[in-house]
């Protein structure tokens, strides 16, 4: 693991120390990292959604729902390659 290193303003850091204690959660670190994680995942889902409405946007015939599926799987399937993921 990497350490990284940053500033943050009082007030957050008393927000964290608040929520930290209503979730419990051990400590700042703990809770900056899950905060990190939920990010890049939103992120992800966000690159994952914009390439699946690329694809709608080409396709000009109305979609049906086995087309749809179709299309979300290439997505996904081009996604998780991209990501060096298995499936």
């Amino acid at each position: 693991m990497r350490t990284v290193s940053l500033k943050l303003k009082k007030g957050i850091v008393k927000e964290i120390d608040e929520l930290s204690k209503i979730f419990h959660y051990s400590t700042k670190t703990e809770f900056i990292r899950e905060a990190i994680r939920d990010k890049i995942k939103e992120l992800e889902t966000e690159i994952f959604m914009r390439k699946i409405k690329k694809f709608k946007g080409i396709e000009k015939a109305k979609l049906d729902d086995k087309k749809l599926l179709e299309i979300r799987e290439k997505v996904l399937d081009e996604f998780i390659k991209e990501k060096g993921w298995s499936k």
